[in-house]
């Protein structure tokens, strides 16, 4: 199982590792960290050294309650820190975490390598045509609503299966497009309960049936501190057990905030399974 980005084919077999960079100023975890040049190079090269595959940057905040930004604010925040990535890290795989097609397009003419959208094209109809025009991979995540309305869509008449329909609907739809290289992300605390999280967790080797490679989102998430009674500071011992899980059920990236202990998950399961 491989995609293509920029020429360069990743073989999912062995899994790999998203690193995340929000630069917002108010995610949930992350906001307001890297606010500097030399703070977001800084943890981009720990993140490549500590084995990540991928950088996505995030620049709209999709945690619930955050504050709207305009098209151009996104922008304004977003291209500058691909290009200061390009220059500083030439081989760099940078992944954009956004639902608008502009921004997608923009960043991936000025040099980004894949797109994840937490709408899978439902908030802007000009997203698939611009993945399909750019021909690059597409992370599409499962939600209901927008991030100001998802917290109250969490009824489902059977959980797993109306997320796998939408995932074939919205797979066909790319399809149809020629999108080729489609990601599936069952996003973990988006329109979800926690129990309801935990229950696609459970089952997220049945995702498998929709011949596309999975990501898992889990990391500091609510669904883990709630359940341990602390907060996303001390979720990382958490975060780590939940991705094994996520390995042991087939999932091909894993998009954390803290690579060197995903990657070193990544290499126990492998040895595991040799």
């Amino acid at each position: 199982m491989t995609i293509n980005c920029k020429t360069n084919l990743i073989d999912l077999n062995t899994p790999k590792v998203m690193g995340i960079l929000n630069i917002t100023p108010d995610s949930f975890f992350d906001g307001g960290r890297y606010k500097s040049e030399t703070a977001i190079l800084s943890q981009v090269e720990k993140m490549l050294t500590d084995g990540a595959t991928f950088i996505d940057i995030g620049a709209y905040s999709s945690r619930p309650g955050a504050a709207h930004i305009s098209e151009d604010e996104e922008l304004q925040r977003s291209i500058p820190i691909v290009t200061l990535l390009i220059k500083n890290f030439p081989e760099i795989l940078i992944s954009i975490d956004t639902f608008r097609s502009k921004i997608a397009r923009e960043c991936l003419d000025n040099g980004a390598a894949l797109i994840n959208d937490i709408s899978a094209g439902k908030l802007d109809e000009q997203m698939l045509p611009t993945i399909a025009a750019h021909k690059v991979p597409y992370i599409m995540m499962h939600m209901k609503g927008t991030p100001k309305t998802m917290q109250q869509e969490t009824n489902y008449n059977d959980l797993i299966p109306d997320i796998l329909y939408y995932f074939s609907e919205r797979i066909a739809a790319a399809r149809a497009l020629g999108i080729i290289d489609i990601i599936a992300d069952p996003g973990f605390g988006f329109a979800k309960t926690t129990p309801q999280n935990y229950e696609v967790l459970q089952n997220l080797a049945l995702f498998k049936t929709l011949e596309v490679p999975i990501l898992a989102g889990l990391s500091r998430k609510s669904m883990i501190y709630k359940v341990l009674e602390t907060d996303a500071k001390n979720a990382l011992n958490g975060t780590t057990a939940l991705n094994m899980i996520a390995l042991n059920n087939d999932t091909q990236i894993l998009r954390v905030h803290d690579v060197k202990e995903a990657h070193e998950c990544i290499k126990l399961h492998q040895e595991l399974n040799t």
